[in-house]
């Protein structure tokens, strides 16, 4: 799958946009606040049917605009083109449309154009808190696996419902909490077995992207760890209901997984570099990409680097665009602030590419680097 036309109208501060696109590389430089990554974006959100920076639809409309749409036009790898609309005005719900036909859920969307992004934002699985490294799963499981989707959709329902029960001012019927800590563990055991068995596969790829960036400087691993690893959810939620009574929500569960990411034997959040823990998130991306691109669809996910060249030595960029400009990548979209560094790379590569460069939201092709 690769993007072949993308139009933008009033997304973000890009008033008006018509790009057509190179089928492998695509390089977007400008200043800071210019509108790079706003472009980026909005090739995200029709993968993804929402913002990768901002899950506010209205506040990703043009300032004084009362609407914005994208539309993607995609080939296919057996040569059809597939048609991907997004249009919202204030104060109304978005219409999401495949060859002109709008989904009854956003959901059956995710995972038809598969896409992987890695963005300066991405530092937050290391450093912040479980969620983030839970979203990473979720996002990467979703694409491939609806039923995962769904569990997860089942189980952060019931949640809800749950912690609704404990907060409330009257002690809660335990027939009724039965029922929602029952949809919980059922939903709950398939979420904690899917992230299992992709974490036990995924870790070997990740580490042979680390060890190809680093060009074997370091080792670095993945642990998955999960209250589910104790055995039978739904007892778990009755034994500790008391206890989440009184902290009025639901203290263990599958919500709670987390993703124990090292540099050698200690936390990288405590012992790496900046260059090293770039390193290792854009490792966790490509290797986030080989296995979307070998499970589900078996469609080549678009890869989107943002502010790539940003805290890594000139060594391990130069390995990532070895890497991404190989056969077994599709479409690659950078961005950057210096075009010297793509020009450097790209004519090492000698590989098919097209440049744009963003000023004000203003996006033009360039013919070469010599013009900007």
């Amino acid at each position: 799958m690769w993007l072949k036309h993308l139009s933008i109208i009033n997304y973000k501060n890009i008033e008006e946009a018509s790009l057509s696109f190179s089928r492998k590389m695509n390089c977007i430089v400008g200043k800071n606040g210019m509108g790079k990554t706003n472009l980026l974006d909005a090739v995200y959100y029709l993968s993804f049917c929402k913002s990768a920076t901002n899950p506010i639809d209205s506040q990703n409309i043009l300032h004084e605009c009362d609407f914005f749409v994208l539309q993607g036009f995609y080939e296919t790898e057996s040569g059809e083109t597939e048609e991907v609309y997004c249009g919202l005005k204030r104060r109304q719900k978005k219409q999401f449309k495949r060859n002109k036909k709008e989904y009854p859920r956003l959901s059956d969307h995710i995972g038809f154009v598969p896409l992987v992004m890695v963005s300066p934002a991405d530092s937050l699985l290391i450093a912040g808190g479980g969620e983030e490294r839970r979203r990473f799963m979720d996002v990467v499981i979703s694409q491939f696996d609806r039923e995962y989707l769904e569990a997860l959709i089942r189980y952060n329902k019931a949640l809800v419902q749950r912690n609704a029960l404990l907060k409330a001012d009257s002690e809660p019927d335990n027939d009724l909490m039965d029922v929602w800590e029952d949809a919980m563990a059922q939903a709950g055991e398939c979420v904690y077995a899917r992230r299992k068995s992709f974490i036990d596969s995924f870790i070997p790829v990740f580490q042979s992207f680390y060890s190809y960036i680093s060009q074997d400087m370091e080792q670095v691993g993945l642990q998955y760890v999960s209250h589910a690893e104790k055995g039978n959810l739904a007892g778990l939620f009755r034994e500790n209901r008391q206890r989440d009574r009184i902290l009025g929500y639901t203290s263990q569960g599958i919500h709670r997984d987390d993703l124990v990411m090292k540099l050698g034997d200690f936390p990288i959040k405590r012992e790496g570099s900046q260059g090293q823990n770039k390193t290792f998130l854009i490792a966790l991306k490509l290797a986030q990409f080989d296995f979307l691109k070998r499970t589900g669809s078996h469609t080549t996910p678009l890869v989107l680097l943002d502010d790539l060249f940003d805290k890594l030595d000139s060594s391990r960029v130069a390995q990532i665009v070895k890497l991404v400009a190989g056969d077994n990548f599709g479409q690659i979209f950078i961005t950057d602030t210096n075009c010297g560094h793509l020009d450097r790379i790209l004519s090492e590569i000698n590989g098919d590419y097209k440049l744009f460069e963003v000023e004000n939201g203003k996006i033009f092709e360039k013919k070469s680097f010599d013009e900007i």
